[in-house]
């Protein structure tokens, strides 16, 4: 079994970004494989998400804030200049046309089949055909026609999903891993400055799993056996990014 990473937001506008990209990541399974109605799930979640709150104004505030920081710097640990530069060009293609788009999701709600079917699919087992006839015309669809269909649903949010992977991108490639050891089970650390994101990495092969709580100054790392769900009383190794 390989590593896995654990992440853990230690502000709300870092866990908002980390659900979005979340649901980024379900859109682009599903668009790469017939979910059939699954695939519904996670874009009504997006509505959701983005009618709730104004993504828009924060993302250009942090595009901007990276942009002055990478021409300064010029370099991150884990980054060339050249790595620099391209960020820079993709942040800048980002920030412009994300100040001329229109607010997400805004044609999806307009959308008379997407509107009807949503309202359905609150309830459980409320996707039955006899409950939404018009979803079951739409499954009968060639996957190509469908599929061509999910893609323009999924590139209304394109504008504020693209900024949000660089951004976590260059969060997460802020700060390196370095090898820990949590003593029976538990490990705790500080930062002088402010973080917004710690990573573990972890093998599967020790049969436990982090859970992680804190703030921008302090964070504590608690392992868990899978099998007994209970704290795990061993010494762990792992590694670690706490990221700013």
């Amino acid at each position: 079994m390989a590593d896995l990473i654990y992440e853990q937001p230690l502000n709300e506008k870092i866990r908002g970004y980390l659900r979005l990209e979340y649901l980024s990541q379900q859109l682009q399974a599903n668009l790469d494989c017939d979910q059939q109605h699954q695939c519904f799930y996670p874009l009504f979640s997006l509505c959701e998400l983005t009618e709730r709150c104004d993504y828009r104004g924060e993302l250009l505030k942090d595009l901007h804030r990276q942009l002055f920081a990478l021409s300064k710097v010029q370099s991150l640990p884990t980054l060339t200049n050249d790595d620099v530069d391209l960020y820079i060009a993709k942040l800048s293609t980002a920030r412009d046309v994300l100040q001329v788009s229109a607010r997400p999701g805004e044609q999806i709600k307009q959308d008379r089949f997407l509107s009807a079917i949503k309202q359905r699919f609150n309830m459980p087992g409320a996707s039955c055909n006899f409950d939404l006839p018009q979803l079951h015309f739409w499954l009968a669809k060639p996957w190509a026609v469908r599929q061509a269909e999910y893609q323009e649903w999924m590139s209304q949010f394109a504008s504020i999903l693209l900024p949000i992977k660089l951004l976590l991108d260059l969060t997460r490639q802020s700060a390196p891993y370095a090898q820990h050891e949590a003593t029976a089970g538990f490990y705790q650390g500080n930062s002088t400055e402010s973080l917004s994101l710690v990573r573990v990495k972890l093998a599967a092969e020790q049969g436990c799993y982090p859970t992680i709580s804190g703030h921008k100054n302090r964070y504590a790392i608690h392992f868990v056996q899978f099998d007994k769900q209970k704290h795990c009383d061993q010494s762990v190794q792992f590694e670690l990014s706490t990221c700013p």
